[in-house]
Order: C-alpha cells, then sequence, then structure tokens
C-alpha cells in the first residue's frame, strides 16, 4: 500500500530530539500539512520553535507514559513517527523501572492511540541493542518492538500499518562519539576511548530518514526494516576524526567498557535474518502471523526454504563492509555537521 506524505498530519514524539528534529525539518521540504512535535522538554520546544520559524509546526508538550497526553498530540494525525525513549545505556543500568516505563509502556500508549485514532502509519524507532540485548535499554527496546508485533497481529485488519525501524550508531547524533571527540580534541588534544576494537555502524541522519520515509508510505503492518550501513572499529573511527581535527599524533585515554556495552552492535538477528527479504539497500522482516496454536509446527515445521537460521550470521558491525581510515574520512566529509565544524576553523 502507498501512502503519500504529501499534505499529511505527522505526529512526532520525541521531536525535539536527534531524530525527531532531523525528521520534521525534512518532512517539511516534502510538503506536509502539519508536523507536531510531542515532547516533554519545553526548552527545547521553544528552541526548536525559533530555530525553523515555519507556521506548520505545533508543538504539544506531554510525555508518552501520560496516554491522555499523546491522544491529545495523535488525534487527528496521518502518520506518527515514535522516536521518544530513553536511549543511555549506563542509565538505563541503574534505573531500569525508569526505561520501563518510557520505552515499553509509553510505546503502548503511542501504539494503541495511532490504531485507536485510524493514523495510517506508525513508524517505531528501535535500535541495534535489542538484538541479543545485554542492558536494561536493549531489551526494554526489544520489547517496545515485541509490543508493536503484537498490536500489529491484534489489529491485523485495522487500517493502520505498524511498522519498526532499526538502526545503529548514528553519526552525530546528539550524545554520539563524534562531537565527543572533537570536543575533547579542542580542549585537551587527547580522547577517551573504552575499548580501540569495538565496531560500530556508520549512518547519517539522513540515511534514517529515508528509510522512515520509506516505512512511512510503503510498509506492511508488522514489517520491521533495517538499513544496511558499512562500520569501522573505534580506533579507525577516532584516526578519522583527529586527521579532520588537525591533531597528529592524539593522546589516547583507555577506560575500559561502560555499564551494559557491548564489543559489537547487531542489527538482524540471525533468527530474523532467515527470514528477511533483501531489499538492496536494506532488509525487510516481516510479521509472523502464525496464532498460537503450534500444532501444524509440530507435525510439518516451519518452512524456511532453502536457509536454515542455524546456517545465518547475524547482521553485525563486524561482519559487515568494514571501512578504513581513508574511507571513514571520506564519509565523515560528507556529514553536514563536520562540514560546518571545518568552515568555521
Amino acid at each position: 500500500m502507498t501512502r503519500s506524505i504529501k499534505d499529511a498530519v505527522v505526529t512526532i514524539t520525541g521531536g525535539t530530539g536527534s531524530f525527531g528534529s532531523t525528521m520534521a525539518k525534512h518532512l517539511l521540504t516534502q510538503g506536509v500539512g502539519e508536523v507536531r512535535i510531542f515532547s516533554r522538554d519545553e526548552a527545547k520546544q521553544d528552541a526548536m520553535r525559533h530555530a525553523i520559524g515555519d507556521s506548520r509546526m505545533r508543538f504539544h508538550l506531554g510525555d508518552v507514559r501520560n496516554e491522555q497526553s499523546v491522544i491529545r498530540a495523535i488525534r487527528g494525525s496521518d502518520l506518527v513517527f515514535h522516536a521518544a525513549a530513553l536511549k543511555q545505556v549506563p542509565s538505563g543500568e541503574f534505573f531500569p523501572m525508569e526505561t520501563v516505563a518510557t520505552n515499553i509502556h509509553g510505546s503502548a500508549n503511542v501504539i494503541r492511540a495511532s490504531v485507536e485514532h485510524q493514523v495510517k502509519s506508525i513508524v517505531c524507532l528501535s535500535t541495534d541493542k535489542a538484538v541479543y540485548p545485554i542492558n536494561a535499554m536493549g531489551m526494554t527496546k526489544a520489547l517496545m518492538e515485541k509490543t508493536a508485533m503484537a498490536m500489529a497481529r491484534e489489529f491485523i485488519d485495522s487500517d493502520t500499518s505498524i511498522s519498526v525501524t532499526r538502526y545503529g550508531n548514528v553519526m552525530y547524533s546528539r550524545g554520539s562519539v563524534i562531537p565527543l571527540f572533537l570536543k575533547q580534541l579542542s580542549d585537551t588534544g587527547g580522547v577517551t576511548v573504552t575499548d580501540p576494537k569495538m565496531t560500530r555502524f556508520l549512518m547519517s541522519l539522513a540515511e534514517s530518514v529515508d528509510l522512515v520515509k520509506y516505512a512511512f508510505t510503503q510498509a506492511e503492518t508488522g514489517d520491521l526494516f533495517v538499513r544496511k550501513a558499512p562500520a569501522s572499529t573505534v580506533e579507525v573511527l577516532l584516526q578519522a576524526v583527529a586527521r579532520i581535527a588537525g591533531v597528529e599524533n592524539p593522546g589516547v585515554d583507555i577506560i575500559g567498557v561502560r555499564h551494559g556495552e557491548k564489543l559489537y552492535e547487531s542489527l538482524l538477528s540471525s533468527e530474523e535474518r532467515a527470514t528477511a527479504e533483501d531489499l538492496g539497500g536494506y532488509y525487510r522482516v516481516p510479521l509472523d502471523t502464525r496464532s498460537l496454536d503450534y500444532k501444524p509446527y509440530f507435525e510439518e515445521g516451519l518452512d524456511l526454504g532453502d536457509d536454515s537460521a542455524s546456517e545465518i550470521e547475524a547482521y553485525t558491525s563486524h561482519n559487515t563492509q568494514r571501512l578504513d581510515v581513508d574511507e571513514v574520512e571520506a564519509l565523515l566529509h560528507t556529514l553536514p555537521e563536520i562540514q560546518a565544524y571545518l568552515a568555521a576553523r
């Protein structure tokens, strides 16, 4: 089913964050009728209101934990992009129930309100940390995905498409390592690194927006989308950032792995990859529509074609295309934030 973005009313939860604000700016260029920013931070909303200055923007103060504030924002929307979440891994380890309240219960409020108010398409933002999760943030995002899929099954005949997009590391997003490296190099000429051998996917905010836009317009309910992306080690990324900063031999202080941190990112489990459709630039994992009646599968099994999950690798930052320092530096030069940084020097 193809849906139109032009003239649509779009609600973005967590709309003042890196994903949400980038999505809002992009949608305004696509001829949307209205963009509703739903978040709990009035200072960020005010800053965004003045920075964008577009009469099609509407700002709704509220929290995804509060069902009534969610309903007020979503009622009358055509499309919903659900980006609101607690995302910091270490803080999630210390306050897991806060993460549960926002990432699971809050997400359920958003999805339910979208179905009840006949939204055409809701796209939920997830993370690599939901695959084989080892930390509270990843576990709650995994359960957010399960909640979305369960509601997709429950409302399979609804006019509302419920889909999930899953991303790895997004370059220069709020709290990411690239702006931190640049600041540290500027302040001291050295950086702090958890583990130089860690690998991370490298994806721009613009690339993430493209996939969400595709999901808005094309997703069948229950679809999960993953965008393919190259990766590098943290050590290679640091060397590329140091070149851009003009620092030849940066000092490196290895501080060790933080609470709940993983050595590499996984965007698809081997089980998901066994059923995924390769669409070229990304993977689509369709909804598992089996019921709780497992008797047919005990007798016949689930047909995976020529593939078996036991023979398929997960899609990770260890086994995707690996970039060297020159390639990472070239990639960084395509980022508007890096271009602005270099222009200001």
